[in-house]
């Protein structure tokens, strides 16, 4: 399985592309989408066009994009909840499918608290790819989007297979 994680911004996007066989997930690629000064909807056609693109080229099976979250800036959170809506459509204008993940998801997920700094996540997502030197921070958390969506995949399927065992033991 291929994955596509993203980390939404109107000025930079951060993407990410791991692969995962068995139980071991690969590095394939990671960046950020710059947007400069442009006025916004000129931004999200530009994060709409690199990641159709970025799909194209990368092929994942699935996405995995980090949610909007509120802080104290209302303006900012609508321009980074049209940053993701042009980052989701992206992805299903390709037939993908799109998981959200909070941004607590991910640092619990990836570090072990929620409430973990940004050089915690770098730190941790060097150490559980084996990449020589952390990567930039909006495509280090897109890294840590694709690993949550990973290890939540894998935890489901198990959850799973125990549950059906269980089902057939009952009858």
């Amino acid at each position: 399985m291929r994955v596509l994680g993203i980390d939404p911004g109107s000025r930079i996007t951060g993407y990410a592309i791991i692969e995962v066989n068995g139980g071991t997930s690969r590095y394939v690629d990671c960046g950020c989408i710059r947007t400069g000064e442009a006025a916004l909807p000129q931004r999200l056609k530009i994060i709409f066009a690199s990641l159709t693109e970025i799909i194209l080229d990368a092929r994942p099976d699935t996405v995995a994009i980090e949610s909007v979250f509120m802080n104290r800036n209302a303006d900012s959170a609508l321009k980074l909840g049209r940053a993701q809506g042009a980052a989701m459509c992206a992805a299903v204008s390709q037939d993908l499918d799109v998981t959200e993940y909070t941004p607590a998801q991910v640092k619990q997920a990836v570090v072990g608290k929620g409430n973990a700094a940004k050089e915690q996540i770098q730190h941790m997502v060097k150490i559980l790819l084996g990449l020589s030197k952390s990567p930039q921070a909006d495509a280090s958390d897109a890294l840590a989007v694709a690993l949550t969506h990973i290890h939540t995949s894998q935890t489901l399927a198990k959850v799973s297979q125990v549950s059906a065992a269980r089902q057939g033991r009952m009858r």
